[in-house]
């Protein structure tokens, strides 16, 4: 925060003398922070809280042993295993292939799941943070779909599909994808069921591939002018 924006920075919610008001009842943000925290804690307890942790990390090893062959995995400690988060490095795969991590966080859409954390804490990276809730058969489904994107990378290396034709750069597909003309060098059903247990419960994703960088440097207001809200 810099002096010149100082006049504009949200107020207290008991003084009425600050030119900007509050954006929360609570005067230094969320009142259900910590109050979520603390339950959450006293639940647990400490045999709990240890078991979870505990789960967390063993999750995380369990990824990162699945994957190492595939993706490389960066800050493993001595013994080569990793904390509570394992982080796949897709930049030397990014330049042998022209594979972005966009590319795989975008195709991991068809294969039912919202993307890890990408491009943080390194840039190129992908930070998968299985949480202790997650259950083995739903890390093994996430590692199969990352070990199948790999293949997919393997036939992008290979010259079997065009890198700007290929189910990764495509990637998401839609609904409307799929019942359009279809001109990819790849079947539809590869763009829309690359692995059998999507077809079991299957989310289609409601617009293709966007230029994100492009819609955040060019912001479009869709709401109403101003003088709508005045008149009415």
């Amino acid at each position: 925060m810099r002096s010149h924006l100082a006049p504009f920075l949200p107020g207290h919610p008991l003084r009425t003398d600050q030119p900007v008001g509050p954006v929360s009842a609570a005067p230094f943000g969320s009142a259900g922070i910590l109050p979520i925290s603390w339950v959450y804690i006293a639940l647990m307890g400490a045999s709990g809280l240890r078991d979870a942790t505990a789960a967390a990390i063993l999750g995380a090893n369990y990824v990162a042993a699945r994957l190492d062959a595939a993706f490389p995995v960066l800050y493993t400690g001595t013994d080569g295993h990793v904390g509570h988060e394992c982080i796949i490095d897709l930049r030397p795969i990014s330049k042998d292939s022209g594979v972005t991590v966009d590319d795989v966080a975008k195709r991991l859409m068809d294969y039912g799941f919202h993307a890890p954390t990408m491009s943080f804490p390194v840039v190129g990276t992908l930070m998968v943070e299985p949480t202790e809730s997650e259950t083995l058969h739903e890390l093994d489904r996430f590692c199969d779909a990352m070990l199948a994107i790999r293949a997919e990378i393997d036939r992008v290396v290979a010259g079997e599909w065009p890198l700007e034709q290929s189910p990764l750069r495509m990637a998401p597909h839609t609904a409307d994808d799929l019942l359009g003309e279809w001109d990819r060098p790849y079947p539809r059903e590869m763009g829309a069921y690359p692995v059998p247990s999507v077809r079991a419960s299957k989310y289609f994703p409601p617009v293709s591939r966007i230029d994100a960088a492009y819609g955040d440097r060019h912001l479009v207001c869709t709401c109403e002018p101003l003088e709508a809200y005045a008149d009415a």
